[in-house]
């Protein structure tokens, strides 16, 4: 058997296990020291609450910010641990009977013995290190190292090692290793699904503790399961039929929520279907996170989930088409330090993944959905469809001409946005705003050709209060009880307008961006008031005061000249212009284009009883007022000519058109104003009645107070 001892380290107390030396079996040590930990059987709330609970013995030690990049390690190895269980004896045997053969060869032996695509060749487990508590530190070490590549690769981007040798200097690596030993996270007791569950949730207890984004690496799973039943609803069919092969792909993966519940759901339509989950992470955290997660659930091409900054040229799949995509991009990600490599990939036109432009530098969204677009199956191979998660921004940010115009406007003219559906707020756990869904495919079906649908599921049918709020997150799409995500999946699917679904052309959202433009009118005249706005102008300060050359007059000659025009007041630019060279040509002073400018701007005023500045007679228009341009966004579907009759000259007679604008078409997605219901305002008598009544209860309230 074993006993119980307490030993002081760092001036801390611990209590340890000992296994009696005189025992030899480790099943049996490990039998005796189980029966004194206790086995537990927790549920998967427990289990969180049980990890997190771990932040009392780091507190102190530790800041709250290293939480969870301690924490998140010990459950991931607490599970690899028992999903190995089971074979760990035999792994163990099977290791002796091979000593000295090829490392290859080996691991391929041991991967078969332990049912999985990874092992451990070490005797170690949580339980047997704490069997030894004075060699913890070196025999946990033997432990990681003893994983096969897969899982010491997820280790080593946890930063692992580190993190042993951190809480062995801080004398708790015993207590931590205790603390988590208690966890059950047997694949009989916690599913896959919980297992994921459980990671985001540890993740985002990390970020409410810390503020940070804890939304930038998973997304809620009511949220999932309504994005993989819109990209799949209307191939059910399909998936159904024999020996299907189906691809689906994440450029954010974060912790591999998307790709699990999408595979789950594939699953659920066609037992049989043939899946291949592909997906990249920029976050090293993340990204071992998903990696652990998918080498538990026996995901079979592990080279399939890779680590890079998918939007440059650390693309890991640079030349991979797939069937579907799905991600939740960070909202508002400043690709600024990447600008060079993408600017880069810009250049090669439609022939990269950003052909038809860039946003702005402070909201990368469209680049994702740009980036998922380059990569779908082509159309004669069955085409593909996305599910993305964006902010409002996209819908309408941008004029015509812009980054933001252009990449709606190529999405669109291409046929390739299905559906737009709009979320309720306080959705996901790092932002309350509202979010959208967009659906787009290259492969829309007849009778979606041309359109685009647009569904407001934002309101109070489609959500339900929760509970207990998870940081932001307050509200959720409940399925058990009020099938909402049915009733949005069906709204999709029927392809109707409704109260909540509405029906567009592609072309309802395009304009054409004109200018208007007005004649500059300005009358002149040589006053003391417009001599001394004259002296202030940067041109005339820099001229000598009194002498000056040639070429450059001074500020003295300038005065001169200009007192010998006329004093009336110009209507004319033509006839004053005319008025102003002669004076100076007489007194043979230099007039250059700049002080001709600025004595012109000094000595006007908007006039609009002046005639309209032309510069040469000739000209189709008169010079424009820049103060009086104007835009107008006029409809595809109207003519512009005769908008502009109907809607400005009517008000202007003297405006034109610039006709080199006539050909900047822009698109956007006023979604907000086609759900918007007029609510009339109460009437004053009702308003009235409430205000003289607040006052009622006012007084008597304060009658109360001075009585007392």
């Amino acid at each position: 058997m074993g006993k119980r001892t307490t030993i002081k380290k760092n001036g801390k107390r611990e209590e340890k296990f000992n296994i009696n030396n005189e025992s030899n079996s480790y099943v049996e040590n490990l039998t005796s020291f189980r029966r004194i930990i206790g086995e537990n059987d927790m549920n998967m709330n427990e289990i969180i609450s049980l990890a997190w609970g771990a932040k009392e013995i780091l507190r102190g030690d530790f800041k709250r910010i290293d939480y969870g990049r301690i924490i998140l390690p010990f459950i991931v190895l607490r599970r690899i641990g028992r999903v190995l269980e089971p074979t760990k004896k035999k792994v163990l045997e099977e290791l002796e009977k091979h000593k000295g053969e090829d490392e290859k060869f080996l691991e391929a032996i041991l991967n078969d013995v332990s049912g999985f695509r990874f092992h451990n060749k070490s005797k170690y487990d949580l339980e047997l290190l704490l069997a030894d508590p004075e060699n913890i530190h070196k025999n946990m070490k033997t432990y990681i190292r003893g994983f096969s590549n897969d899982v010491r690769d997820i280790f080593e981007h946890f930063k692992f090692n580190n993190t042993i040798d951190e809480l062995d200097t801080q004398g708790i690596l015993y207590s931590i290793v205790q603390h988590f030993a208690k966890a059950p996270l047997d694949p009989e007791i916690i599913s896959h699904h919980d297992m994921g569950t459980i990671y985001e949730e540890l993740i985002r207890k990390q970020a409410e503790a810390t503020n940070e984004e804890a939304g930038e690496n998973f997304t809620p799973r009511e949220v999932i399961h309504l994005m993989v039943n819109l990209i799949f609803s209307d191939d059910e069919e399909i998936l159904k039929q024999k020996g299907v092969s189906k691809s689906v792909y994440d450029p954010a993966a974060g912790t591999g929520g998307m790709l699990a519940i999408a595979e789950e759901r594939l699953r659920e339509i066609n037992k049989d279907v043939r899946v291949e989950l592909f997906g990249q992470e920029l976050l090293p955290f993340a990204y071992a996170i998903c990696k652990s997660d998918m080498l538990l659930k026996e995901f079979e091409q592990l080279d399939h989930i890779q680590l890079g900054n998918s939007l440059t040229d650390q693309d890991a799949f640079k030349n991979e088409k797939f069937h579907y995509m799905l991600s939740n991009p960070p909202f508002g990600v400043d690709w600024g330090k990447y600008a060079g490599k993408i600017e880069a990939e810009r250049e090669k036109g439609y022939e990269g993944k950003y052909g038809p432009g860039l946003p702005r530098k402070s909201d990368g969204s469209l680049l994702f959905l740009m980036q998922m677009i380059s990569k779908m199956k082509p159309k004669e191979q069955g085409g593909a469809r996305i599910a993305i998660v964006l902010n409002g921004s996209p819908l309408f940010t941008g004029e015509a001409g812009s980054g933001e115009s252009n990449i709606r406007k190529w999405i669109i003219e291409n046929d390739m946005l299905e559906a737009i559906i709009a979320m309720p707020d306080q959705l996901f756990y790092n932002t309350g705003i509202f979010t959208y869904l967009w659906i787009v495919t290259n492969n829309k079906p007849k009778n979606r050709m041309g359109k685009i649908q647009l569904i407001n599921a934002s309101g109070p049918e489609f959500y339900q209060k929760m509970k207990t709020s998870l940081g932001m997150k307050r509200n959720e799409i409940e399925e058990e009880n009020n099938g909402q995500i049915t009733k949005i999946t069906k709204i999709f699917k029927e392809f109707k307008e409704g109260e909540y679904s509405k029906i567009f052309d592609n072309k309802d959202f395009g304009y054409t961006r004109i200018t208007v433009e007005r004649p500059l009118k300005r009358n002149f005249e040589v006053k003391n008031e417009r001599i001394e706005i004259l002296k202030q102008e940067k041109n005339f300060l820099k001229l000598p005061e009194e002498k000056g050359t040639e070429k450059i007059p001074s500020q003295q000659q300038v005065l001169e000249c200009l007192s010998k025009i006329p004093k009336k007041v110009y209507k004319n630019y033509t006839e004053f212009l005319n008025v102003l060279k002669g004076v100076f040509a007489e007194n043979t002073v230099k007039l250059s284009s700049p002080l001709q400018k600025t004595i012109e701007n000094s000595l006007s005023e908007r006039d609009e009883t002046a005639d309209p500045h032309y510069n040469k007679s000739e000209d189709l228009h008169p010079v424009p007022d820049s103060d009086l341009r104007d835009y107008e966004n006029i409809p595809l579907k109207q003519n512009i000519d005769e908008y502009f009759e109907n809607e400005v000259k009517k008000y202007f007679s003297d405006a034109w058109i610039d006709e080199l604008t006539k050909e900047k078409i822009g698109y956007e997605i006023p979604f907000t104003r086609q759900f918007y219901k007029y609510k009339p305002l109460r009437p004053l008598e009702e308003i009235d009645a409430e205000i003289k009544q607040l006052q009622k209860e006012i007084t008597a309230g304060v009658e109360e107070l001075m009585n007392e």
